[in-house]
């Protein structure tokens, strides 16, 4: 007999003589009750056993963890909180579970803790909550781009570009390490490598983007990065997922309403298809607001951050007017904040950026216009001289979710750019082939998708919103 999910069960208009359903036990209470829970729904069913007529031995193996099989009658609920359950005229145990030592009991657990068992900690709420949210918002992101006519690319995961240009890339060699080849001057002779040459995992799709845009007109990557940067904070992690557009013929204002216009599609299509999952999240993390103290809680709930985005158009601020609000406010006056703001010029930390949304503006703010000393090489000079057509988004609670720009469309620029700051033009004479062959105004942005998944989910690290993190001396699972 075919199973039956049990998000299907308990949406049913009506009572069935004979179901089928599998999943794994949750709880089991009074030798009768079992909580059943497939992940295919936060809520479980009440699976009502009639333990008179089931073997001891069997009763004995229905234990936490366990994987089962029930057939029997959809019956309206006695109970209270849930529409159906399951008259169970058959059990089969799929599976064992040995509860002394399974992890994940029907109790509160530590974050870290559940992190230690990343391989089962989907199996409680909290988390499968989370990656079901992650799989409708990775899905809402395919379906916006296509909707909108983008055409999917697959930039490569390896590669011998730098396109942040900040040197922090994993290298990928099959060379042996315990006897490298040399060159004369002793350095590493990487013309005997597997690639011959010098390469790294990816940190950006952007470049390779950028050369596919120029000829489809709009794409979009969305795939796996990697940052060898060696910070073990709350919102940095080794592995990662990006989504990047790229448009030819968008300018920064084209690019600023592709990106606000992107991200109100996505969570509001969030909202609307997870609404059991986030009312979840939801009191999941009013219960850890209620654990900081009053000047650190959140004014807002999860679900309030969310219509705050879907109900408010993003304020567009440039860099320079930002730094003056920030300079002349009064945690910066009175030294409150962490990184004081002296001086134009300065790189904006998370506690500036949440100033501006959460007290100043009160809603999501793009800032543009920053100085080009503390942006990447290829956004687009503006005629000052010392501004680029950047931008950035910001949000409540989170700070920074989007980061582009104007890309620099003019040969000699770029050119001009790489060589102020070291970078090797004959490694990128392919991206500057496009600013010779039809080069055109274009513009695109980086979004995080654990960023996105973080701020969706009320978590507050970025290591809970992906199934296996990788960060600095951690690899398991």
């Amino acid at each position: 007999m075919k199973h039956t999910k049990v998000k299907d069960l308990l949406q049913s208009n009506t009572t069935l003589t004979e179901v089928n359903a599998k999943g794994w036990v949750r709880t089991f209470r009074n030798n009768q009750f079992i909580a059943l829970n497939d992940g295919s729904t936060l809520n479980n069913i009440q699976c009502v056993v009639d333990f008179e007529n089931t073997p001891e031995e069997t009763l004995k193996r229905i234990t936490t963890g366990a994987a089962i099989s029930v057939v029997g009658a959809l019956v309206e609920s006695q109970g209270a909180g849930q529409k159906y359950e399951i008259q169970v005229s058959k059990l089969e145990i799929l599976g064992d579970s040995d509860a002394e030592k399974f992890p994940m009991q029907p109790k509160k657990h530590s974050l870290e803790f559940l992190r230690e068992n990343a391989h089962l900690r989907v199996r409680t709420n909290a988390f499968g909550a989370i990656m079901r949210v992650r799989s409708v918002l990775a899905f809402a992101v395919h379906r916006y781009f296509q909707e909108k006519g983008f055409v999917y690319v697959n930039t490569p995961i390896i590669t011998g570009a730098d396109a942040e240009g900040a040197g922090e890339m994993f290298q990928v060699t099959s060379l042996p390490l315990d006897n490298l080849p040399r060159t004369e001057d002793g350095s590493i002779n990487y013309r005997e490598d597997f690639f011959g040459k010098h390469t790294n995992l990816t940190v950006s799709g952007q470049l390779e983007g950028e050369t596919f845009a120029m000829a489809l007109g709009q794409i979009y990557t969305f795939g796996p990065t990697f940052r060898a940067e060696n910070s073990n904070t709350s919102r940095h992690l080794a592995e990662f997922w990006m989504i990047e557009p790229e448009v030819a013929f968008n300018d920064l204002d084209d690019n600023m309403d592709l990106a606000e216009d992107f991200i109100k599609y996505v969570v509001k299509y969030a909202v609307e298809n997870c609404a059991d999952d986030l009312k979840f999240l939801e009191g999941r993390l009013a219960d850890e607001e209620k654990q900081k103290p009053q000047a650190e809680r959140s004014e807002m709930t999860l679900l309030e951050k969310l219509r705050f985005v879907l109900e408010n158009d993003f304020k567009r601020v440039s860099y320079t007017e930002a730094i003056d609000i920030l300079r002349d406010s009064t945690p910066n006056k009175k030294k409150k904040f962490s990184y004081i703001i002296e001086q134009w010029g300065a790189d904006l930390q998370s506690e500036h950026e949440r100033f501006l949304v959460e007290k100043h503006f009160k809603c999501p703010v793009i800032l543009y216009d920053y100085p080009a000393n503390i942006k990447a090489f290829y956004m687009r000079l503006n005629e000052d001289g010392k501004t680029v057509r950047a931008m950035d988004i910001l949000f409540p609670g989170i700070g920074e979710i989007v980061g582009g720009s104007q890309r620099e469309e003019r040969y000699d620029v770029l050119v001009e750019k790489m060589r102020a700051l070291g970078i090797d033009e004959e490694e990128l004479w392919w991206y500057l082939d496009t600013r010779r062959f039809g080069s055109a105004v274009h513009s695109g942005f980086g979004l995080g998708f654990e960023r996105l998944v973080l701020f969706v989910t009320g978590m507050t690290n970025i290591r809970d919103v992906i199934p296996f993190p990788r960060t600095p001396m951690n690899a398991e699972f």
